[in-house]
């Protein structure tokens, strides 16, 4: 059974630091990209972050660009984000997804909700002023 879960939220303060995990189970999926989206209370879920199968090219949404880095360790099967300068409207439940088909070589980034597969069940990040 596959599982993604996710781990490192919190409540900080404006300014603060945090790093999310997601440990993937059940399956390896580094032939596949990976991202981090989020949903903020009454939104809709949005794209943070993608990352090819190598880890080779990187995408940001431009809110986050500059702030957040994604990166993965194929050999764990996990994906993190590290997110920096953390401001109040970046509060929202944190989820990663596995890509539903394998992009090979290509610097494609799904960016759209069904262009996932695989979900965890998301870790809150909350960010006081």
């Amino acid at each position: 059974q596959v599982q993604l879960v996710e781990s490192g939220g919190g409540l900080v303060q404006a300014g603060d630091s945090l790093r999310l995990s997601c440990a993937a189970s059940g399956r390896t999926f580094s032939s596949y990209a990976m991202g981090w989206f989020r949903q903020a209370p009454g939104k809709e879920r949005d794209i943070v972050a993608v990352i090819t199968w190598s880890g080779a090219g990187t995408y940001y949404a431009d809110s986050v660009k500059g702030r957040f880095t994604i990166s993965r360790d194929n050999a764990k099967n996990t994906v993190y984000l590290q997110m920096n300068s953390l401001k109040p409207e970046d509060t929202a439940l944190y989820y990663c997804a596995v890509a539903l088909i394998s992009y090979g070589g290509s610097y494609y980034y799904p960016v759209r909700s069904f262009e996932y597969e695989y979900w965890g069940q998301g870790t809150q990040v909350t960010v006081s002023s």
